[in-house]
C-alpha cells in the first residue's frame, strides 16, 4: 500500500467555498457534451449517498442495470465517495459489481473486489495537531474524529474510525472507537471531522478555512453541523485521475455525478459533469446538467444515453 503524507508548503483553494463560475446548470435532456450523437465516454463515475442509492440506500433496478449495460460494455465504472472503504460493501451488494472506489473525497484507492487499498494520501501528525488547534480555536465545544485506513477494508491491526469524548456522531450506529482527544490526532488519517451540533456545514468552513491559510483541503458531504478535512489537493478529482492512470484509461471523457460540495472538483473536471437534481446548490452551479433526483433514477437516465 502507498502512504504518503502531504506537503504542509502547498497551497490549496479550499473546494467547499467555490463560487460559481459560469458554468450553468442544465435541465435533464441533452446539454453542451451529451448531444445523441456523442461519443461513449470512456470513464463513469458516481458518488454514492443521494446520488446512486436512494434514500433507504438501495440500487434500483434500473439503475442496476444501466450500470451493467456500462460494465459489459467494457467501459469502466468506478465509485467517487466520501465513504471509507468499510461502508463499500453495501454498495457492492446492492450493485451485484465489485468496483474500483475512490474513498474518503479521494485519500484512498479501493479495489472492492479484492479487499485492497491501493493507496492513500494522509494528513501527517503535526498536521492534525495543528488543525485540531485552529478547530478548537474557531470553533469552541466543536468534537473531532479521525479516519484512519489499513491494508483492507476491515483491516484489524488499525482502528478505522476513532473519535474524542466530545464528538456528537452525524449518523445512526456509528462504528467508532472513542479515545482521549490526543490519541485520536495522534496517528495519521486520512480525513480528520470536526463537528459542532447547531451550526451548519457551511458556516463551519467559513469560519475555520481562512484560518488554514490553503494548505489542507475542506469540504462536507451533509448540511448538518460536520467538515470533513484531507491533506492538501486532495478530492475526488485528484483521486479519479490517480484511478484513472491505474486503469489504464483517460479521464478528459470522464461522465460523474454527484450531490454535495464534496462532488464539485470532479464534476467540474469532468468531460460532462451531471448533479442530481436533490443536489446541493453549489455542485448544481458547476454541473454541465442537472438530471432527476436519486430516488428517480438520475443517474441511469442520463447512462442510458449511451449504453442500453
Amino acid at each position: 500500500m502507498s502512504v504518503r503524507t502531504s506537503a504542509t508548503v502547498r497551497r490549496v483553494t479550499s473546494v467547499v467555498l467555490r463560487h460559481n463560475d459560469g458554468v450553468n446548470a442544465q435541465s435533464s435532456g441533452t446539454s453542451r457534451h451529451s448531444r445523441p450523437d456523442a461519443p461513449r465516454p470512456s470513464l463513469v463515475a458516481t458518488d454514492v449517498d443521494g446520488t446512486l442509492i436512494d434514500d433507504n440506500e438501495k440500487v434500483s433496478d434500473r439503475t442496476r442495470a444501466a450500470v451493467h449495460a456500462v460494465i459489459e460494455s467494457g467501459t469502466p465504472f468506478v465509485l467517487a465517495t466520501g465513504r471509507p472503504p468499510r461502508w463499500i460493501e453495501p454498495v457492492v451488494d446492492e450493485l451485484g459489481y465489485a468496483p474500483m472506489a475512490v474513498c474518503a473525497n479521494g485519500a484512498v484507492l479501493y479495489d472492492s473486489a479484492t479487499d485492497r487499498v491501493l493507496g492513500a494520501r494522509v494528513l501527517g501528525v503535526d498536521e492534525l495537531a495543528w488543525l485540531a488547534d485552529v478547530a478548537s480555536s474557531v470553533l469552541p465545544g466543536c468534537g473531532l474524529a479521525a479516519e484512519r485506513v489499513g491494508e483492507s477494508a476491515h483491516d484489524a491491526a488499525t482502528p478505522q474510525f476513532v473519535s474524542a469524548p466530545g464528538y456528537e456522531h452525524a449518523w445512526l450506529n456509528p462504528d467508532n472507537t472513542e479515545l482521549a482527544e490526543h490519541e485520536v490526532i495522534g496517528e495519521p488519517a486520512v480525513k480528520l471531522l470536526v463537528r459542532l451540533p447547531g451550526a451548519t456545514s457551511r458556516e463551519m468552513a467559513e469560519a475555520l478555512v481562512p484560518k488554514l491559510h490553503g494548505l489542507v483541503d475542506v469540504t462536507y458531504s451533509t448540511t448538518h453541523g460536520l467538515i470533513e478535512i484531507s491533506a492538501a489537493g486532495v478530492t475526488k478529482a485528484s483521486g479519479l485521475r490517480e484511478l484513472a492512470g491505474h486503469l489504464g484509461v483517460s479521464p478528459e471523457d470522464l461522465v460523474a455525478f454527484g450531490d454535495m460540495p464534496n462532488d464539485i472538483p470532479m464534476l467540474s473536471m469532468a468531460h460532462h459533469g451531471v448533479a442530481m437534481e436533490n443536489a446541493h446548490p453549489e455542485a448544481k452551479s458547476v454541473a454541465d446538467e442537472v438530471t432527476a433526483t436519486n430516488v428517480e433514477d438520475g443517474v441511469a437516465r442520463v447512462l442510458e444515453r449511451w449504453w442500453r
